[in-house]
């Protein structure tokens, strides 16, 4: 928020305008780079501070199967949640020790490519190693860049956000295809992850149909995900007390476990019916990964991975 009202500002009212004209041009000079190899940060991965956020809920990595760094992955997290916690502590930072579990492995968490298009914001992102969640960056990172990468999709995306409520295990799987289609094009192994927890940190209100409120709710998430590409979820979680109300996610564990890589012929131009065929296979092994792991971590035997 702060560059974003902060540069406008600067360069219409104040006499700090060099500024604004300075980031600006930077931005327009440099704009490739976050699409291309970006400006990781072991320092800003190692920060301190994202220790005590894993620890607030806290969050852990499982590693089920080792990744040898003679091939590229895509790992395909799930559940989205309401602002994938998960995900980001354990690949977009090194506090649950990402490289020490998958040595040899540097992974890129993917995400919308609009927050690279601000001043100060983008280069905070790219030192953990984030990347736009297109097909031009991250084909570069499975293509451009030797072997022993890993990029990071939240496929569900902001559909699936709205799903997320603690004790609910359903996706946006069935017509999320373009993660297999990149893997086909750049013979990227597909790994499962599934981030056991992620639905139970807040808690999400929809509204009942015919009132404003629902009204209100339907219309202004339209809107987000027309302008910016994200749904605004209403919800709430916990205040600064125990037992009172905010919206700090409760301290609910997040268990990220990651399954076994799939290997994945490498196909210039895959056709549909192999996209469909590669896409099954990986729900199958994702809900298998499910189904080993959900007793241990929080859900009852009879529970159901439900993928739309």
């Amino acid at each position: 928020v702060i560059p974003i009202l902060g540069i406008p500002y600067f360069l219409l009212f104040t006499s700090f305008w060099p500024l604004s004209v300075l980031s600006l041009t930077w931005l327009l000079y440099d704009w490739n780079t976050h699409s291309r190899d970006g400006r990781r940060s072991a320092w800003v991965r190692n920060w301190t501070l994202w220790k005590y956020f894993q620890s607030y809920f806290p969050v852990k990595l499982v590693k089920t199967h080792d990744l040898s760094p003679k091939h590229n992955y895509i790992i395909v997290s799930h559940p989205h949640g309401v602002l994938s916690f998960g995900a980001f502590i354990n690949f977009a930072t090194e506090a649950t020790g990402f490289s020490r579990i998958f040595p040899s492995i540097t992974p890129f968490l993917a995400t919308l490519e609009g927050i690279f298009w601000i001043p100060i914001v983008r280069e905070y992102v790219m030192s953990m190693g984030i990347c736009p969640v297109s097909e031009l960056a991250l084909k570069h990172k499975l293509t451009q860049k030797g072997s022993g990468n890993a990029v990071i999709i939240v496929v569900g995306g902001a559909s699936e956000a709205l799903l997320c409520r603690p004790g609910v295990s359903t996706l946006y799987l069935k017509n999320r295809k373009g993660f297999v289609k990149l893997a086909l094009k750049t013979g990227a192994y597909l790994v499962p992850s599934y981030a056991f927890g992620e639905n139970e940190v807040f808690n999400q209100e929809t509204f009942p149909e015919g009132t404003w409120l629902r009204f209100f709710q339907k219309n202004f998430q339209k809107i987000g995900k027309k302008i910016l590409g994200i749904n605004f979820c209403t919800f709430h979680g916990r205040g600064l007390t125990k037992g009172s109300w905010g919206f700090l996610p409760f301290n609910h564990p997040i268990t990220n476990v990651v399954g076994e890589p799939m290997p994945v012929p490498q196909i210039h131009d895959p056709d549909k019916e192999t996209v469909a065929k590669y896409l099954e296979l990986y729900i199958s092994a994702l809900r298998k990964l499910f189904d080993q792991h959900k007793a241990k971590y929080g859900f009852s035997e009879t529970q159901e991975l439900t993928v739309l």
